[in-house]
């Protein structure tokens, strides 16, 4: 059995439909509606013990409710899911025994207290033995640089500080697991590469399992090497993010400096009647962006060269948030499991 195992997973909202007008209220107390909302629906999936997985989606896709039957907090209307060969909603205590958890927007350090209070509190509540806790407490605070933070209240704290302590005190306990939601939301450039770093080495160091929600790619591609996506309460994706990229970044962009405005708009009228190509002219820099699979870049940038060469000539793929993105809209026509498949297969 693998360390995390999800198993056709399903879970269902009821809430009422409250009726307008006059006499809706009335109405709705009398003879109630009700409509049911789907939230995750028929999701399977399996993780090792020390993978590293990012766990993707637009926002509804059903990602923290995911999140919460994984750590026990809501139980699956049907379906099943056991970790570290535990039942979350089951086995409650002894779960919370062998997870750490950190939601970017809800806090467990307690707001006007000092931050060594909110560990303490800790360290009673998961039975830390002292030497444990000694040992974490000084490795973790070193490497995350938050020492001075320690007799500070909670509330005095900026954002990025306090997400760093919310790490800490998640991991105070020595999880075997760690669920991630949204951990570097809002932050700035250097807290996010403080919290990354710290994340890599302890699924690197420690083995610690990770699952990580997040809408920032850099934290993906720094940290997970699989990717699963969800959309619309289903599982669309499970495999690498490098997959993604070869087989599904399909637009290319081609930057051209030249010397004067008009040298671009001459050369951008070249590709007026070019069926693919979109260019668009910005002073100076031409813009060419187009399919890669439909439009050949050699003969593409031949046409180029010869007309006029540009002074500076760059190209770029399809970035991957943009990417991303497209398959939040668009989404895929794989199938999951046959694409983990032939992940597998391909090494």
């Amino acid at each position: 059995m693998a360390f995390i195992e999800v198993r056709h997973l399903r879970k269902e909202f009821v809430t009422p439909v409250r009726r307008s007008g006059r006499f809706g209220t009335l109405l709705s107390l009398v003879r109630p509606d009700k409509r049911t909302m789907v939230a995750v629906e028929d999701i399977s999936f399996a993780i090792e013990q020390g993978e590293s997985v990012a766990y993707l989606g637009p926002n509804g896709a059903g990602k923290s409710t995911t999140i919460k039957m994984l750590t026990g907090v809501l139980e699956p209307t049907s379906g099943s899911i056991t970790v570290a060969g535990d039942i979350p909603h089951k086995n409650r205590k002894r779960s919370s025994y062998r997870i750490g958890v950190v939601f970017g927007q809800r806090s467990q350090l307690l707001f006007d207290l000092p931050v060594r209070d909110s560990f303490e509190l800790l360290r009673y509540m998961y039975s830390i033995p002292r030497e444990v806790y000694r040992r974490n407490l000084e490795e973790f605070t070193e490497v995350l640089e938050v020492a001075h933070l320690l007799e500070r209240p909670v509330r005095t704290l900026s954002l990025g500080q306090r997400m760093r302590c919310e790490i800490l005190a998640s991991l105070l306990h020595d999880p075997d697991v760690l669920f991630l939601d949204e951990p570097t939301i809002g932050l700035d450039v250097v807290a996010k590469e403080r919290i990354r770093a710290f994340i890599e080495k302890m699924n690197r160091d420690k083995g610690v399992t990770l699952l990580l929600t997040t809408h920032d790619m850099q934290d993906i591609e720094r940290l997970c090497p699989r990717t699963m996506i969800i959309d619309k309460g289903k599982l669309i994706y499970d495999g690498s993010l490098q997959y993604i990229r070869d087989h599904f970044a399909t637009e290319r962009h081609i930057r051209a400096t030249y010397d004067h405005p008009l040298l671009a708009e001459s050369a951008a009228a070249l590709f007026a009647v070019y069926e693919g190509v979109r260019a668009t002219v910005e002073e100076q820099v031409l813009r060419l962006t187009y399919d890669q699979r439909r439009t050949d870049t050699a003969a593409l940038l031949k046409l180029l060269l010869d007309a006029s060469p540009p002074r500076d000539l760059t190209m770029q793929d399809e970035n991957i948030d943009a990417l991303i993105s497209r398959i939040y809209r668009e989404g895929l026509t794989v199938n999951p499991s046959a694409q983990r498949l032939s992940l597998e297969g391909a090494g």
